[in-house]
């Protein structure tokens, strides 16, 4: 209630082109989804997510400890589909045990996805219509936000998300704050007394003008759609000497992660070197791995790297 999330949230609602939006600072990624997942499902409901969804995979099972199945569909390059969800729909309704079954609740989606895949203004308007046609709500994370927004390939704009989404939030620990992401809800009354479900789980911050400040100076002077731009410089750079020195580039992701097949022996050796992630097994003798940028990347830093990997 401070003069600087009031401030930021104004900031926000013009962004977003939602005048009339409610706008909530949270402090992180897995603490807002588990919070808004539990708002929006009632407790017989489960959230559809794709199999590869960071509720389902990267949050340690938080959204299950909050009483709620992740309803998993299979990924392609990170994204579900409207036509997948609609099946999955269809089945629960058409299934004549389903009141003994988890009812699907309302879908999740990331944007940029775990695979730092992007959704186009089409898919996401597919899968929006298709929510309000079964009257089940549509949530997307924004962790990594600013790095969709400020990627060539990206067509989707705050102002899109606003009218297709029922909930979202806008990612700052990932984008250049020190920690906070706001959630906005741009119909008002979508989840009443959201304030005080935030309360009940722990995700009120006392010193809330903290999280302010910093949304405030991020959405001045479109700060949040450029903050990106070094990140997907530096991942456009670090994809080009990958494919240079011949490694297999996986996801085709175009925004700040940047993901490649290593043979493990190979791997070992540059990790002395180099600090990267591992994601995921490919074979008995290969890994894939990520690199993440951010909005701080150095291109100093990316040609250091292009070094060790010649």
């Amino acid at each position: 209630m401070d003069s600087y999330c009031e401030s930021a949230k104004a900031k926000i609602r013009e962004a977003c082109n939602a005048p009339d939006a409610e706008v909530f600072f949270l402090v992180g990624g897995t603490q807002t989804n588990a919070t808004v997942i539990d708002a929006l499902l009632k407790s017989y409901q489960g959230v559809i997510a794709a199999d590869t969804g960071h509720i389902s995979v990267h949050e340690a099972g938080a959204i299950e400890f909050g009483g709620h199945k992740v309803l998993t569909l299979p990924h392609h390059n990170g994204k579900i589909s409207a036509s997948q969800i609609e099946v999955l729909l269809n089945a629960y309704q058409n299934d004549a045990n389903h009141d003994h079954m988890v009812m699907p609740g309302m879908v999740y989606l990331s944007h940029p996805t775990e695979y730092g895949t992007l959704y186009s203004r089409e898919e996401l308007s597919e899968i929006s219509s298709l929510c309000r046609a079964n009257q089940i709500p549509l949530y997307l994370d924004g962790a990594r936000l600013a790095y969709a927004l400020a990627c060539p390939q990206n067509d989707l704009t705050l102002t899109d998300i606003a009218a297709l989404c029922d909930v979202f939030y806008i990612g700052g620990t990932k984008c250049g704050a020190l920690f906070g992401e706001a959630v906005v809800i741009p119909d008002v009354g979508t989840i009443p007394h959201f304030f005080t479900i935030i309360k009940q789980h722990g995700a009120l911050l006392a010193k809330g003008r903290l999280l302010g400040i910093q949304f405030d100076e991020l959405f001045t002077d479109h700060l949040y759609e450029r903050i990106g731009i070094p990140a997907i410089q530096a991942a456009d750079r670090i994809r080009q000497i990958l494919s240079q020195n011949g490694y297999a580039l996986c996801f085709d992701s175009p925004t700040n992660q940047v993901f490649c097949v290593i043979e493990n022996a190979r791997m070992e050796r540059l990790a002395e070197e180099v600090e990267f992630g591992f994601w995921e097994k490919y074979d008995d003798s290969h890994t894939i791995i990520r690199f993440a940028t951010s909005w701080a990347a150095r291109m100093e830093d990316v040609e250091m790297l292009g070094k060790v990997l010649e």
